[in-house]
């Protein structure tokens, strides 16, 4: 899915990333707003991951709403 699109339409796909990764805060989910970097960044350091899978779990996220 184009980021533009998850973008615009993020205050729909924000229950499904917070039901993915339950650990992170509604507000981390409102800054966000569909940028992936941002999103990876809390990732890594909500869970203690190494960047490369933060970045894929975002990947993953993308790919499985399109």
């Amino acid at each position: 899915m184009n980021k533009d699109i998850i973008s615009g339409k993020w205050s729909q796909l924000k229950g499904k990333a917070q039901a993915r990764w339950g650990d992170l805060t509604d507000d981390v989910f409102d800054v966000a707003e569909g940028n992936g970097e941002y999103l990876a960044g809390k990732l890594q350091e909500q869970y203690g991951w190494e960047r490369d899978r933060a970045e894929r779990e975002v990947r993953d996220f993308e790919k499985d709403l399109g």
